[in-house]
């Protein structure tokens, strides 16, 4: 994709992590039949991390949601109305390259 129209059509990833399997699943889902991201995965991490001057470790989920850099606002008030952290991670991540019928699809499935 090219940024021919002022980065409507570029393709960027979104991450964020859940707490655990079910609310992953739910917001992923919920990501998807709103039209916010074409594909959303849902991987299990490990996370290390100082909160309130504690050294934690917790697990956790992280989606990674494939989605257009103009969904971003959206997305991210999507995300934050659902989540139960007091400061989740939500994060934008350019995709400067990938197969052209791949970033279409994407595309497509994030039009909202």
């Amino acid at each position: 994709m090219n940024d021919e129209v002022a980065g409507e059509t570029t393709v960027c990833m979104v991450l964020t992590t859940m707490p655990d399997e079910a609310q992953a699943e739910a917001l992923a889902r919920q990501i998807v039949v709103a039209g916010l991201g074409a594909c959303v995965q849902v991987q299990p991490i490990k996370s290390f991390y100082l909160w309130k001057d504690e050294a934690c470790c917790t697990p956790e989920w992280r989606l990674s949601i494939k989605t257009l850099n103009v969904q971003y606002a959206r997305l991210e008030e999507f995300i934050r109305a659902r989540h139960s952290y007091e400061t989740p991670e939500i994060v934008r991540v350019p995709i400067e390259a990938g197969s052209e019928d791949y970033l279409q699809w994407v595309a497509a499935g994030s039009a909202g």
